[in-house]
């Protein structure tokens, strides 16, 4: 068993482990807990992040609408619901359904800044179903795409939007379920996504790239130049020569091999 030491390090060691008594582990790695408020641990929202998540909204068409995996909500006559629901719809129109909700999304999403990442579950269970997590390379631009997509609405359903604590997708996924392997079907806890038409993600990557090539966004400007600055103050501090900045060091030697 490793051994942390004691007090604060400790703390620090454990934070968001299942040895953390006090903070939900699967909040932080998964963005949800099927406990939701109920939860015995806390769940610390981030008040920075560069990631998203929008609750609920991507509608799969298998799924009835109004259902619900809670017990606590569900009538007690209702049948058990489906794991692994199917519907009248061909894979082909699901699929289509699908792309043109993520290409919606998407490029709503763009408008805010630099599009990292994004990903649609296709969970069933009421904490993760038809979550969309969004990761932005800079917080301020998480933020305000939350701010503005709580006014908004899709589908004739109003947006809930918050920023979330997920920062690594891979260990957020279930990765029996990419292997086909996964007993809990989209009862799983963990994230079951649903991926868009591979040539359709390229081309919305393609013209993101273009469009901020084409109307670079302002604060890129200023983050580069307080990067440079910082960067430059952190070369003069650790410059080895007394009195003399990074660049006024000596070369090193050559190297042997």
């Amino acid at each position: 068993m490793a051994h942390y030491g004691g007090g604060a390090s400790h703390l620090a060691a454990i934070y968001g482990s299942e040895q953390d008594k006090v903070n939900c582990s699967f909040y932080l790695k998964i963005g949800a807990c099927r406990h939701g408020e109920r939860c015995s641990r806390k769940h610390i929202k981030p008040q920075y992040s560069q990631t998203l998540v929008l609750l609920n909204a991507y509608q799969n068409p298998a799924y009835i609408t109004g259902s619900t995996s809670n017990p606590h909500l569900r009538p007690k006559d209702a049948p058990p619901l489906d794991p692994n629901p199917s519907s009248k719809m061909s894979e082909q129109e699901t699929q289509e359904y699908f792309d043109k909700f993520y290409e919606d999304v998407y490029c709503e999403l763009v408008k805010f800044g630099n599009l990292l990442e994004m990903h649609v579950c296709d969970n069933v269970g009421d904490h993760l179903i038809g979550n969309v997590y969004a990761r932005f390379e800079w917080e301020d631009q998480a933020q305000r795409a939350v701010d503005d997509l709580n006014k908004r609405w899709y589908a004739g359903r109003p947006l809930y939007a918050e920023l979330s604590p997920v920062t690594d997708f891979r260990e957020a996924c279930c990765r029996q379920n990419d292997m086909g392997q996964c007993d809990r079907g989209g009862f799983c806890n963990f994230h079951h996504l649903r991926y868009p038409t591979p040539s359709l993600l390229k081309e919305l990557r393609r013209e993101q790239r273009v469009e901020r090539r084409l109307n670079p966004d302002p604060r890129d400007e200023e983050r580069k130049k307080e990067l440079e600055m910082f960067g430059a103050e952190f070369m003069g501090a650790g410059a080895g020569a007394p009195g003399g900045g990074g660049r006024d060091r000596s070369p090193p030697p050559p190297r042997r091999y």
